[in-house]
């Protein structure tokens, strides 16, 4: 089977939280607030595929999604960066905005784009420390990933292709001889 339009919905991770977290030993001068970073979200990137013909696998999976940060810990631990989702398509699909029909990008000639970028990690209670505030009861809380309905268009060029008057018949042959589905009008 050949398919040349198809509709997916994407997601990039989310950034982890900041940690509160505090350091208190007897002999340790430089106590305090030690609270880690959280990680960054994985982004949602297309590949182009020179090898790739059709777009049948987003037929049957059409939700994709990036993993989240990781929350920070304790002793300025960062939290793990997610993973981004890499999606190969042919080369000559047309990625559009599903609600808008904005195009976002032609990948006829980039090889790899970045579609939806991921949520960047809060900050730890490290960050607010002041003289006049030394002990943050806060942390800054992870920025949520982008979430779009994508539509993927296929863009063919044709081996073969029938020429004649209007209104003689050309799309009725090709519907009777093939399973596309041409428009038929006048």
């Amino acid at each position: 089977m050949f398919f040349d339009t198809v509709k997916i919905h994407c997601r990039a991770g989310d950034g982890g939280n900041g940690s509160v977290s505090f350091r208190r030993e007897k002999y340790v001068s430089h106590g305090g607030p030690d609270g880690g970073d959280g990680g960054n979200g994985g982004s949602v990137i297309f590949r182009a595929d020179d090898g790739a013909t059709t777009l049948l696998f987003y037929k049957y999976k059409r939700k994709f999604a990036a993993e989240n940060g990781e929350n920070g810990s304790g002793s300025k631990r960062h939290g793990g960066n997610g993973a981004d989702c890499v999606l190969t398509v042919p080369r000559g699909t047309v990625i559009k905005d599903a609600e808008t029909g904005l195009v976002i990008q032609d990948m006829s000639s980039c090889d790899e784009c970045v579609v939806l970028r991921g949520g960047r990690g809060g900050w730890g209670n490290r960050h607010f420390a002041t003289p006049t505030r030394q002990i943050p009861r806060f942390a800054k809380s992870g920025i949520k990933g982008e979430e779009r309905d994508l539509l993927l268009e296929l863009k063919i060029i044709a081996d073969v292709g029938l020429v004649g008057m209007p209104n003689v018949g050309k799309s009725s042959i090709l519907s009777v001889i093939s399973e596309s589905r041409p428009k038929i009008a006048d």
